[in-house]
């Protein structure tokens, strides 16, 4: 692990969004005497990347409201030096230095006594002809997103077309309907969400089949080309068809953003990840690495794992942070926990489904059950559906999926405490959960899940 940080030594920090500054953070409140620089190749550090899709939609109104603290308060409340439009270009783990350059474009160098890597991860943009051409966008930083919205407000997208069908699809498809936007969304995979299992998805793509927006899934993309003026997008050529379209976006997921990582010889995990252990150290001792750049193990396969979370960010940083300056934490793993809402229904994830434990090579079962949210019969209660995926040998729970009505996602932190306690389902089902009618049912739609599950172990 890295060596006890010396008495005013120095900390560098690579990345000024939520495991960089969260890094930032914690190393200034254990060790004032230690200086902090942040180095952000943006303009911008701790803003919402996930508000985004609702900036966009005109839920949001401001860009201020994105940004939950400026560069500014960090230099002036915490006392940490941050360098916003500084990119850094090589790390140097022998030398302990790293090479930027500053606002103007000058380049120099900085030494460091311990180095966080929060790097995070970029946009893909797969390699299809037209890819670079005017109205092919991605949704990525903020600029990103202060771009779009501007082109929505301009008034000029009949059309859109979203390639991609997982969470910043989805809630697109949602934010540029809501703007009287004619949305198409294409899929590679034979349903959208791919972190849900198909039966599970299904319900979702009639959420927005209801909504009006078309759904194209096992559909590949071949192309971009212009339209009729010649000056920006006109036409996506996918299946064989030419769809017409105002506007692209690639939502087809990330990738970890590792290249300085690699350059200075740091080791990468199997996802293509930078390979960290408990307490966020990479290869080299004195660098450390957190958030979307990084692995991290996944106490549903038991294994180090790539799955990108603003809420994973947040708290490896922190591990990553207080070790940077002497400290001994670990971070405790992550269950890939997420949650989102398209048009009126919710959909939560956690573990594995059952199409990721086969992959995985873990035998499983599951259980899948309809309720609603509220006593049934309490005004404005919904229906919910819960997936419970179990060892059937064991019982031990693997994972679940939650898709339903106001107040259905929500239930998905359940499951996700149980996996991180390797509950088994009888465990789950004996839970004592509260009960009041404009709450939940008596018996709550993960319990009864678990009973059901309860049923099928070996």
């Amino acid at each position: 692990m890295p060596s006890a940080m010396r008495e005013g030594g120095r900390l560098v920090v690579i990345g000024g969004v939520a495991a960089g500054m969260s890094a930032a953070s914690r190393a200034r409140r254990l060790r004032p005497d230690v200086e902090v620089v942040v180095f952000e190749k943006g303009g911008d550090v701790s803003y919402g990347a996930c508000l985004m899709p609702y900036f966009i939609s005109g839920q949001i109104e401001k860009r201020e409201d994105l940004i939950q603290y400026h560069a500014d308060f960090f230099r002036r409340e915490r006392g940490i030096d941050v360098r916003l439009n500084s990119p850094v270009t090589a790390v140097d783990p022998r030398r302990k230095t790293v090479t930027f350059r500053d606002p103007a474009g000058k380049e120099d160098h900085l030494d460091f006594d311990a180095l966080v890597l929060a790097t995070g991860a970029r946009a893909f943009k797969p390699p299809l002809p037209g890819v670079g051409m005017p109205g092919v966008v991605t949704l990525r930083s903020l600029a990103d997103g202060e771009a779009l919205r501007q082109t929505i407000d301009s008034g000029t997208v009949r059309r859109a077309t979203i390639v991609g069908g997982g969470y910043i699809g989805m809630e697109m498809a949602e934010g540029l309907t809501s703007r009287r936007v004619e949305v198409t969304v294409l899929e590679l995979l034979p349903h959208v969400l791919s972190t849900f299992d198909a039966d599970m998805a299904a319900l979702v793509e009639k959420e927005l089949a209801d909504k009006g927006v078309r759904v194209r899934t096992s559909t590949e993309v071949q192309g971009f080309e212009p339209g009729k003026s010649g000056d920006g997008v006109g036409y996506v050529v996918a299946g064989g068809q030419r769809l017409e379209t105002d506007l692209v976006l690639l939502a087809v997921g990330v990738r970890p953003n590792v290249s300085l990582a690699e350059s200075a010889g740091i080791e990468l995990g199997a996802s293509g990840a930078i390979k960290v252990d408990a307490r966020q150290i990479t290869s080299e001792p004195s660098v450390l690495a957190a958030g979307d750049c990084c692995e991290a193990y996944n106490v549903a396969t038991g294994k180090a794992g790539w799955i990108p979370l603003g809420t994973t960010a947040n708290k490896q940083g922190r591990v990553a942070g207080e070790n940077a300056v002497g400290g001994n934490a670990r971070f405790g793993g992550m269950a890939g926990t997420n949650a989102t809402k398209i048009f009126d229904l919710e959909a939560g994830q956690t573990g594995l489904t059952e199409q990721a434990a086969k992959r995985a090579g873990v035998r499983a079962e599951s259980a899948k059950i309809k309720s609603t949210t509220l006593a049934h019969v309490y005004p404005g209660t919904n229906a919910i559906i819960v997936k419970l995926v179990f060892e059937p040998d064991t019982g031990r729970l693997l994972g679940g999926q939650i898709v339903g009505g106001r107040g259905a996602a929500k239930r998905i932190d359940t499951v996700a405490t149980a996996l991180h306690a390797r509950m088994t389902v009888g465990e789950l089902e004996g839970i004592d959960m509260s009960y009041a009618p404009p709450l939940s049912p008596v018996w709550d739609p993960v319990l009864i899940a678990a009973r059901q599950s309860g049923k099928k172990i070996s």
